[in-house]
């Protein structure tokens, strides 16, 4: 397998960059010489680096811990910052109210909706929704350690939610906004949930999604729910049970305006986020009050280098990592997060710029297939806005092409903002791999590993190697890592830390260029192709083709084959107004030759409308390759299109 490394570098640091930087200051505040010394003192020094962190985040601890790291039970099951108390809320709401820190009245949330409405609630108006909402949780029988759902969009409330649920010591179980009644089910019953707070619906592509009746259908099969609440959203007839059912804006009417946050230990749980697995059940990943939010903070602050002055953009829903990644983050640091609602090209193709640029966005981020998406439209539509506020531009959730890369640096960053490559997953709670402002950019790479993260790329055996593609893992525990699986550790042992012992395998293949230092992340190693006895990522393939100006979006799949063992099929979804047939197919085909190497033509090239792709944009190559071959797809809970699979089904044949 060979990486893809493309190019020269494309952005340097210049000195008022590196000078403003949160990295920088962390640095020469512990005399820290490079980055380099600070990976390995992170790693070398595990309680110094993550007391330093606390410090640094101002992530604040009603009780100050006695002991940064307990291993004794294995690096599996690390304790951190054992015998401290501490909310979360305390650092994202309460200290920005009094004492020196103090800012009420700065603005903490701007919402947009898909039909254009505009919402903004600076600190103070957030601490009392938050604050209400959770005397209200209180009264319907909510306490500490207890499971609430938010299946909410992506409106103010969903942030007031996920902070009332952890204020009060009870536990978030994020469900993605566009599941079907049989995931929320499954989620619910698994966290053994209590109450439901949901909308009655939402604005996507001009029509309202329906989700008070996608909630009563899941709670026909909830026994343990007692009382579902709802956001008047929309505001339209909706189905209703007596008793159960309550409005959210009547609920909290009446509330106190400000309510103390319950004093929790560091590990006790703030979160069971669900990330869909292969086969079988999703893995419920458990997340701590002083894990996840600070990971997420760290992350933002030296990688993004977000501060208080930033304003913050993120395209991405409740149910995914980044969701709640955005709220606790943005907050803990005091800065401004931007949520919106609805489709990113509603009603045109340049709606993401033009929010940009009306609420003055700092930091905007995304999934690399989003700017595939949006770069067919054409350049001219970042062009009509003033993008001048901007100053860094990020993108996670699978692996960048060259091309799109290319595209956001130039057209939506004029060629002047790093664009900080994020890769990592839910129960890693945030990032393993990041670019960073101090650092030399090529199109797809990573700085490297994330200070903190012991981070590394082996063979087979479990070797360190550099030079050569291999799995993607990590040595040493962090901040951040999930807890397990709930009510399934077992699975949680077996699906990262069986393979070599001691050691994280997260699943990604990986490249560290011998040469600079840069690393590379080549797409999951389930998704493996081994064509003619040569191993290769999809990503590879699919890289090719999305250079061609008549390509948006690929998708490669190995299926089985009597003369090489297996054989390449690619999906391709072309530019919109592309007619495509059996001539651009061979071109096609012949193009991925003529650069991979003639054992690698596609067997066959097959033009579909749309890609199987989660709600955060990532495309399920899995599913891609089941349905085409006729079998079980596993889990689908996450799919946002499922009237893609039509398409790849019916190429079969």
């Amino acid at each position: 397998m060979q990486p893809i490394v493309i190019g020269d570098v494309v952005w340097e640091p210049s000195p008022d960059v590196t000078e403003r930087a949160r990295l920088t200051r962390f640095m020469e505040r512990h005399r820290i010489a490079g980055f380099e010394e600070l990976l390995k003192r992170s790693v070398e020094e595990p309680e110094w680096f993550w007391d330093a962190v606390i410090h640094d985040l101002g992530i604040s601890f009603y009780r100050h811990y006695d002991r940064v790291l307990d291993e004794s039970k294995g690096p599996e099951w690390p304790r951190w910052f054992t015998g401290g108390k501490i909310n979360i809320v305390q650092s994202c709401v309460d200290n920005w109210l009094h004492g020196p820190r103090a800012q009420p009245d700065k603005v903490a949330l701007i919402w947009e909706g898909e039909p254009g409405e505009v919402r903004r609630l600076t600190y103070a108006e957030l601490n009392r929704e938050v604050s209400r909402l959770g005397h209200a949780l209180g009264k319907l029988g909510v306490k500490p350690g207890d499971g609430v759902g938010v299946f909410l969009p992506m409106c103010p409330e969903v942030a007031i939610a996920l902070l009332a649920i952890a204020k009060i010591g009870a536990v978030i179980v994020p469900l993605f906004s566009g599941f079907g009644a049989g995931a929320v089910a499954a989620r619910l019953n698994d966290a053994e949930a209590r109450v439901l707070l949901c909308a009655d619906g939402f604005y996507r592509r001009g029509k309202v999604v329906k989700m008070k009746e996608v909630a009563d259908e899941a709670l026909h099969d909830c026994p343990a729910v007692e009382h579902l609440v709802v956001l008047r959203r929309v505001i339209r007839e909706i189905p209703w049970t007596h008793g159960r059912d309550k409005v959210w804006e009547q609920l909290v009417e009446d509330e106190p305006e400000d309510l103390p946050s319950h004093r929790c230990d560091p590990d006790h749980p703030i979160m069971v986020i669900y990330t869909s697995g292969t086969t079988g059940k999703p893995k419920g990943a458990v997340h701590s009050h002083a894990g996840f939010p600070v990971k997420g903070a760290q992350d933002m602050a030296w990688g993004f280098d977000l501060g208080r002055d930033d304003t913050i953009f993120w395209i991405t829903d409740i149910g995914w990592m980044m969701g709640p990644w955005l709220i606790f983050g943005s907050l803990s640091q005091g800065a401004t997060m931007v949520l919106y609602e609805g489709t990113p090209d509603t009603p045109g193709p340049d709606r993401m710029w033009r929010m940009i640029a009306d609420h003055r966005v700092t930091i905007f981020g995304c999934a690399p297939t989003l700017i595939r998406s949006l770069m067919g439209a054409g350049d001219e539509h970042p062009k009509r806005h003033d993008l001048s506020s901007l100053r860094i531009l990020g993108g996670t959730g699978e692996a960048w092409n060259p091309e799109p890369w290319l595209w956001f640096f130039r057209e939506v960053g004029g060629g002047r903002l790093p664009v900080i490559n994020y890769t990592g997953g839910t129960e890693v709670a945030g990032g393993i791999l990041q670019t960073n402002v101090l650092s030399p950019l090529r199109p797809c790479s990573f700085s490297g590993p994330i200070p903190g993260m012991a981070a590394d790329v082996v063979n087979e055996k479990g070797e360190s190697i550099r030079g050569e593609v291999g799995e993607l893992v990590v040595r040493r525990p962090w901040v951040g890592m999930t807890n397990g699986f709930w009510k399934d550790n077992e699975r949680y042992v077996s699906t990262y830390w069986s393979r070599f012992e001691g050691t994280w395998v997260h699943g990604d293949w990986a490249y560290v260029d011998p040469r600079d230092g840069l690393w590379y992340v080549l797409g999951r190693s389930d998704d493996t192709l081994k064509i003619a006895g040569k191993r290769l990522g999809p990503a590879e393939i699919e890289s090719v083709l999305v250079g061609h100006k008549l390509v948006q979006e690929a998708a490669a799949v190995g299926v089985p084959d009597e003369i090489k063992g297996e054989a390449l099929v690619v999906f391709v979804v072309p530019r919109p107004g592309v007619e495509a047939g059996a001539e651009l197919a061979e071109e096609l085909k012949d193009m991925v030759a003529r650069d991979m190497g003639k054992p690698l033509r596609p067997k066959a090239i097959h033009f579909v409308p749309d890609l199987p792709r989660t709600r955060n944009a990532k495309i399920l190559r899995r599913v891609v390759k089941a349905v085409y071959l006729g079998l079980a797809p596993g889990d689908l809970t996450a799919l946002e299109n499922p009237q893609s699979l039509d398409a790849i089904g019916a190429a079969r044949g």
